[in-house]
């Protein structure tokens, strides 16, 4: 009679055998997660020691003003140039205008002087003709003399008659040159009482147009701590702006993963506000000169008392894609998940290149003078062809 129940003998040789297979398993399992971390560990560092950094510009006036107009707040996005704060500019015009009269009259004094200079000429060619004439009768009266014609006394009249034409020629040399000194080699644009007119018509304008506060970059507002009425002066702190394309991250690695790291390698990083669900690719552009602790405010002192080894971090500079950084925005100080692939190693050194080095600017304020030197030439403009119509129609009459 047969029957199909194991034995007691089987049914322990068949534990036994999922007993070997679950420990290779396990053996297997734990050989492939030695060899992953062998090969993060060897490939790639990662830290959760991250945080979204940028620039935070401030806006500041170049002169003092009371503020009658506000355009911007907190969390408003502005554009570079566009007007933030408006300052009682009643005193700038007063001063513009001021200065715009006293341009305009230098240039007539200016004309003025170039116009002595040639009178001055003038009267020079005129006295040496008048010597010329007197010289010519004292030759004559002289030829004369022998023949009785002429008296000495005539002869002595004459004589005077050239001497003194011959000083009003040397007064009205000395006449000429003193007003072509006060003209010579320039012209009306180019005089120095005219060029000292425009230094001061450009101050009262870049004064007047400074009474306006633009944004030197785009981005978003914040900390806005100025108020209607409020009097402020120059590099006073109004409100700040943060460009939402100028951020990286930074990194706190432990020293003991910087050993791999260098500048270029390629970074992943995923942020807490948008989760596992949006990735982010980026390159080490550079390490900071010191450890966090090295630059605090009271750094840690260890060469007395007992010691214990505290792990350092330093501040690894990570730049993100600007695709990825405008479709998915951060903010300063958000939380990071950093994984940087160390397969490259070619870098000498792991700190910042000159080829790395990062340049910001703003062409906000470039067309500053350029404005005003277009109300200078008006303002010689007016004043010049006016005395140049004026001269034309003397001489039609």
């Amino acid at each position: 009679m047969t029957t199909s129940a194991n034995t007691p003998a089987e049914a322990s040789k068949s534990h036994g055998k999922k007993i070997i297979v679950a420990a290779i398993l396990v053996a297997l399992a734990a050989a492939a997660t030695a060899a992953t971390l062998h090969y993060v560990d060897t490939n790639g560092e990662s830290t959760q020691d991250a945080y979204v950094d940028g620039n935070i510009v401030q806006v500041t006036p170049q002169l003092s003003g009371s503020v009658v107009a506000i355009n911007a707040d907190n969390t408003d996005y502005v554009q570079a140039g566009q007007v933030l704060v408006q300052f009682n500019d009643v005193d700038t015009k007063l001063a513009l205008g001021r200065a715009q009269a006293q341009l305009a009259h230098v240039v007539r004094q200016v004309r003025a002087q170039f116009s002595n200079a040639t009178q001055a000429g003038a009267n020079v060619t005129l006295r040496e003709s008048d010597l010329a004439k007197v010289e010519a009768d004292l030759a004559r009266r002289r030829q004369l003399i022998s023949s009785g014609a002429v008296s000495g006394e005539d002869v002595t009249h004459a004589e005077d008659a050239v001497k003194a034409a011959r000083a009003a020629l040397v007064v009205a040399r000395e006449q000429q040159n003193s007003a072509r000194s006060l003209v010579d080699k320039t012209d009306v644009a180019n005089h120095p009482d005219v060029q000292a007119a425009i230094s001061q018509l450009r101050d009262a304008y870049l004064a007047n147009a400074r009474t306006v506060v633009r944004a030197p970059v785009s981005g978003v507002v914040s900390k806005r701590n100025v108020q209607l009425g409020q009097r402020v002066s120059p590099a006073s702190p109004l409100m700040s702006i943060v460009p939402s394309d100028q951020m990286w991250v930074n990194a706190n690695f432990k020293e003991s993963q910087l050993r791999h790291v260098r500048v270029g390698q390629p970074v992943v990083l995923t942020a807490d506000v948008y989760g596992k669900d949006v990735s982010y690719h980026g390159t080490v552009v550079g390490q900071d000169a010191g450890t966090g602790s090295a630059f605090s405010l009271l750094p840690a002192q260890n060469a007395s008392g007992n010691w214990i080894k505290v792990v350092q971090r330093v501040p690894v500079r990570v730049a993100i894609a600007p695709a990825e950084l405008a479709a998915h925005p951060l903010k300063l100080g958000l939380s990071m998940q950093v994984s940087v692939d160390t397969t490259r190693r070619n870098a000498e050194v792991p700190v910042t290149s000159q080829q790395n080095r990062t340049h910001y600017s703003t062409d906000v304020f470039s067309t500053e003078l350029a404005q005003v030197d277009e109300l200078v030439q008006r303002v010689i403009a007016e004043n010049t062809i006016t005395g140049q119509r004026t001269v034309q129609l003397a001489k039609g009459n």
